[in-house]
């Protein structure tokens, strides 16, 4: 703590020299220009007789307008942000940070458990014609996702008939497809906590602005302007956020619901594979 204390105050020391040469070098600068001024108020006023008619008419000449740059959708976006009230903006934003953070666990998880379903299927067509059951639940535990997971769990029931396997198959699978399923529930809450949200920070600014004008006595557009405007920039992030979240939302029940259907078809597979090996016996 104490090295720290030295740093910052060496860095306020520093920045205190250099904003004090910065100030001499700034009223040397001026004391010039005082200077030259003083130089050019003595020479323009041997000539103002002849030039008079000159400034009149620039002096009646209008103005050039400079054009305002405009600004970045970033600057501006952040400029509503601030404006919309620190506390209800904040709390949008924190709603967006986790929903989102939800989003990103389920994209990966469901991306790591995304296999190639046929190839799967094929190695393990391979195994039985061969009579190797050993070597298929092998390639299962070695492969990660849902449906090698399903396949294994039938594998383990071989010797004790399709319905066993079948039912085997069913119940593990519904215990995956919940696995899939985790943490969406929380998604759908934080899209619909982001525009509800937006809409209290809109009542709270529409009371805001009643109470300017009973203050006031007086029902002026200026008056109603800043709880107007609170009211809106609420709503629109918070309109914004549900719409970003709901977007990522179904990209995640699109990915489950491919998962799903794969995890279907290799049952069927399965059970079409374990039929015939128990015929080859």
């Amino acid at each position: 703590m104490k090295k720290l204390f030295a740093i910052v105050a060496m860095l306020g020391l520093f920045a205190f020299g250099t904003t004090q040469s910065i100030l001499a070098q700034d009223g040397a600068q001026a004391a010039a220009a005082g200077e030259t001024t003083e130089q050019v108020d003595s020479l323009a006023s041997d000539s103002t007789a002849t030039d008079s008619t000159a400034v009149a008419a620039e002096e009646t000449a209008p103005a050039p307008v400079e054009e305002a740059e405009p600004e970045s959708f970033h600057k501006t976006l952040k400029t509503k942000f601030i404006e919309g009230d620190a506390g209800f903006m904040s709390l949008v934003a924190i709603a967006m940070i986790i929903g989102l953070a939800f989003c990103i666990e389920r994209i990966i998880y469901l991306s790591l458990a995304q296999v190639n379903t046929k190839k799967l299927m094929e190695e393990i067509a391979k195994a039985l014609e061969a009579k190797d059951v050993e070597k298929a639940k092998t390639i299962c535990r070695n492969t990660a996702g849902p449906v090698a997971s399903i396949c294994y769990q039938g594998l383990m029931r071989i010797d004790e008939g399709l319905d066993v396997v079948e039912r085997s198959v069913v119940s593990y699978g519904s215990v995956q497809a919940m696995n899939l399923e985790k943490g969406c529930s929380w998604i759908t809450l934080f899209i619909a906590m982001a525009p509800s949200l937006g809409f209290l920070g809109t009542v709270i600014g529409m009371v805001m602005a009643f109470d300017d004008i009973q203050r006031a006595g007086d029902i002026s557009p200026t008056v109603v302007a800043g709880g107007m405007k609170v009211a809106l920039i609420t709503t629109i992030y918070g309109i914004i956020v549900a719409l970003i979240l709901q977007v990522f939302y179904n990209y995640v029940l699109g990915k489950i619901e491919a998962i799903t259907a794969d995890m279907e078809d290799s049952s069927i597979v399965l059970l079409d594979l374990l039929t015939k090996y128990n015929l080859k016996k």
